[in-house]
């Protein structure tokens, strides 16, 4: 399994639940051991994984960039030459970021930051959402997970908060059609 986002909070822990399961789990994200979060929090990917093998399970820690195709693709290959498959990927990348700005009305938005928070909340997603179903779809087996929150198609807060958000909810329905005749949910 792969854990995009397993530094802290649901990806932390979903990583830590598909250890419990047997499952090796690889950790990824970009804040590690000497090189925390930009935005000032201490977990880290070493972390979890310390966590999960402390426990007795089976977990690499590895710094993705998933903003970066060549990284992301560059893991999967790493996955698929050590395993010969790929069952879960979970994607909990990029929860709430300080590049989101405060929340407000559409006339109050400061958009300096626009390009990066689709980068970050959106763009990697695609990206890794793209590599796991290349990775699949040839054993016609697989799940893809993305996290976000709430169960409702609004985001809140700003244009930016809302179109990341609500593509988070919407992208994974339209992917599963896609995907449903190659065998991966």
């Amino acid at each position: 399994a792969l854990v995009a986002g397993a530094t802290r909070g649901a990806g932390r822990g979903i990583a830590r639940a598909l250890a419990e399961a047997g499952a090796t789990v690889y950790c990824t994200g970009r804040s590690v051991k000497g090189k925390p979060s930009q935005y000032g929090r201490p977990e880290t990917i070493d972390e979890t994984a310390a966590m999960i093998k402390a426990s007795g399970g089976t977990a690499l820690a590895l710094r993705v960039d998933h903003t970066s195709e060549n990284e992301v693709k560059a893991l999967f290959r790493r996955i698929m030459r050590a395993h010969k498959r790929i069952d879960v990927v979970v994607d909990s990348v990029a929860g709430e970021d300080p590049l989101m700005g405060t929340y407000g009305f559409l006339w109050e938005a400061d958009i300096k930051n626009a390009d990066a928070i689709f980068r970050q909340g959106l763009t990697s997603r695609i990206i890794t959402a793209k590599h796991a179903a290349l990775a699949m779809m040839a054993d016609k087996r697989g799940l893809i997970v993305e996290v976000t929150e709430n169960d409702m198609i609004g985001g809140g807060g700003n244009p930016m908060a809302q179109v990341v958000k609500m593509a988070q909810k919407v992208l994974p329905l339209l992917w599963a059609a896609e995907l449903a005749p190659h065998g991966v949910a």
